[in-house]
């Protein structure tokens, strides 16, 4: 028996939408909504109804029957700290994210979009992977600092998805491996897979910088901008998330433009851009201590891994810790689809949202 299963990933300016029959990827879209259409709106939660209309309309001109579906699966938003895997969406989990998520996030609408829909044909909805997916260990959680404890928010979806294929592809179990997974876009966040369990990772905030997002940097440098008077709290926010990185020295977060300027000599370019190879091998090299030294592999993926000049200059700096795994691309929508996939045939339980 084959299931066909609808993914749902709401982002800031889209909502991609994906269908599968089992893993046969029948139909991948995006939906895009213009800057006046959402300026209507002042929160993402107020764009739920808009959202739900768009994916029902695209379905239909596809000729997708949504009571031929079996289960509907919505990015896991902002919520607080939750384990891996998948949860069936319920009535509290709803109330949480409209209500008391930790951040104003449009992946919180992945679970309502979810539930909405698979309600109106009598089927389950879940999320998989939450953004929020927190499993560090209690020793990781120290930050220094006793007002600050260390949160776990970034790719767990895509990170634990590659590590989970590299395990079935290499017919290795995944709870027995230690794998450090760096996922490189817009964004970069680095995870540890300590036999299964994610128990540590760098968020975007606290490591290596990317195309616009700066990165760890100086404290007190970064306190003394904050109080210059020169900045709002918007501005700073948008400073080190948006603005940041590759953007803050080049004007562009576009690493394909960052690699013409370096084949057009531009000596800048070049140092800003080895720059972020070196910090990202130095991230990948934080996380090995923590299973001293014991890894069994180093997989690359995200967008960014996709250039061969990236990856070919990253794993020059990091092949001495373990074998190096190139596997690009977001896989979002396969993440998602494939772990709701796994609960319908019985691999994995979803957990009760509590």
């Amino acid at each position: 028996m084959s299931f066909k299963i609808l993914a749902i990933n709401p982002g800031s300016t889209s909502t991609k939408i994906a269908v599968y029959d089992d893993e046969k990827l029948i139909m991948n879209e995006s939906i895009l909504y213009s800057s006046e259409e959402l300026s209507k709106y002042k929160s993402n939660m107020e764009q739920l109804e808009m959202r739900i209309e768009s994916i029902k309309k695209l379905l239909l001109e596809k000729n997708i029957k949504i009571e031929n579906l079996d289960a509907v699966v919505g990015r896991g938003g902002a919520l607080p700290p939750v384990k891996s895997g998948a949860y069936k969406v319920n009535d509290y989990m709803i109330d949480t994210l409209k209500n008391r998520a930790v951040l104003d996030h449009a992946s919180n609408l992945g679970a309502i979009i979810a539930k909405s829909i698979a309600d109106s044909i009598n089927v389950d909805s879940y999320i998989y992977d939450s953004i929020s997916v927190d499993e560090m260990s209690d020793v990781a959680r120290i930050s220094g600092l006793k007002d600050i404890e260390r949160k776990s928010m970034g790719h767990a979806l895509n990170t634990r998805a590659m590590a989970l294929k590299y395990a079935k592809d290499k017919n290795l179990d995944y709870k027995k491996l230690n794998l450090i997974v760096a996922h490189i876009g817009g964004g970069a966040t680095v995870y540890l897979h300590e036999h299964g369990k994610m128990s540590d990772m760098i968020s975007d905030d606290e490591g290596p910088f990317s195309p616009d997002r700066s990165g760890r940097v100086p404290c007190i440098s970064l306190i003394e901008e904050c109080y210059s008077s020169k900045f709002t709290e918007y501005d700073m926010k948008k400073k080190i998330r948006g603005k940041g990185g590759i953007y803050s020295y080049l004007k562009t977060n576009d690493l394909r433009k960052v690699e013409e300027m370096i084949d057009n000599d531009d000596k800048n370019a070049q140092i800003i851009y080895d720059a972020m190879i070196y910090q990202m091998a130095k991230a990948i090299g934080e996380m090995a201590t923590v299973v001293d030294g014991k890894v069994d592999a180093i997989i690359i993926t995200g967008g960014i891994a996709h250039s061969k000049k990236f990856t070919e200059k990253l794993t020059k700096k990091i092949k001495f810790i373990s074998k190096v795994e190139i596997m690009p691309g977001e896989n979002e929508m396969e993440s998602l689809a494939f772990g709701a996939l796994r609960v319908l045939k019985g691999e994995e339980e979803a957990r009760e949202f509590k």
